[in-house]
């Protein structure tokens, strides 16, 4: 929990991952959720307008990477033209705005991203999210775009509990071993933003350190996962081949070993309460 700055703090996305773990940590935030439409330009406009915030987290996303593939336009309106609607009308508050991206904004055909690099994506989903990038840009005011990339943490259900749980009822558990980038534990995520706060308007990334395949995470979980190849896997989106977020900005977070033993402390522990 850390003291909120001068006046309200409004997340939103609040029903999501990001937007619940934000929450413990702003326990008297403004929290909106389904109950708004992103999309609804005068919805969100009244929304940030009646409450003023001082601060305005958009954790909102249309994050399933195939299913944008199938509604490219939906992809578009939430993730591109409501992050503009969002940046702008926190402009014209005086709102600052922190605005959550992704390291799939990137091709992969590098090693790793730093925040300088321009983006060039390859899917409907990175597309988007470019875009809304853009919009936030362009609106001017006090913003921050934090990337992120494979978010996990306890009692979520996330790449790493689906892992647990195949390999309790499966004797072997195909994870795809040609597809890198760096995992980000929610907890320590979350009770880092505030600190981007304090930092200047701009681009930061924030993901636990040390880059790692699906593969070489799983195998760090359980001991029955087995590698295959992105291509052996039937899915509508292309994806990035190295898409890991370099924060040269920022103090680093822990490796995402030490993220994982604490995930794991927390989730056994949850299992034996």
């Amino acid at each position: 929990m850390v003291a909120a700055p001068e006046g309200t703090v409004l997340i939103l996305g609040a029903t999501g991952r990001l937007g619940r773990s934000l929450a413990r940590i702003y326990p008297g935030a403004v929290l909106v959720g389904h109950e708004v439409e992103l999309t609804d330009g005068v919805a969100i406009r009244s929304v940030i307008g009646s409450h003023r915030p001082r601060l305005v987290y958009n954790c909102a996303a249309f994050t399933d990477v195939d299913a944008c593939e199938e509604e490219p336009e939906r992809a578009m309106a939430v993730n591109g033209h409501a992050a503009g609607t969002v940046a702008t009308a926190c402009a014209e508050i005086g709102a600052m705005l922190v605005h959550i991206s992704t390291d799939y904004v990137f091709g992969g055909d590098r090693n790793g991203y730093t925040e300088w690099d321009p983006p060039d994506p390859i899917n409907t989903y990175g597309r988007s999210k470019a875009l809304g990038e853009a919009r936030v840009r362009s609106a001017g005011g006090d913003w921050r775009i934090v990337r992120t990339s494979r978010l996990f943490g306890p009692g979520e259900n996330d790449f790493a509990s689906q892992i647990r749980t195949r390999s309790l009822v499966k004797p072997v558990v195909p994870v795809i071993e040609d597809e890198w980038s760096r995992f980000t534990y929610l907890p320590e995520l979350a009770a880092r933003l505030p600190e981007v706060v304090s930092a200047p308007v701009g681009i930061y990334h924030l993901t636990n350190e040390g880059t790692v395949s699906w593969y070489g995470f799983a195998r760090a979980l359980v001991p029955n996962a087995t590698p295959v190849r992105g291509r052996q896997c039937h899915r509508r989106a292309l994806r990035p081949r190295c898409s890991a977020l370099l924060n040269t900005r920022l103090r680093p977070m822990c490796s995402w070993q030490e993220a994982l033993s604490d995930y794991i402390r927390c989730e056994d522990e949850q299992v034996i309460r």
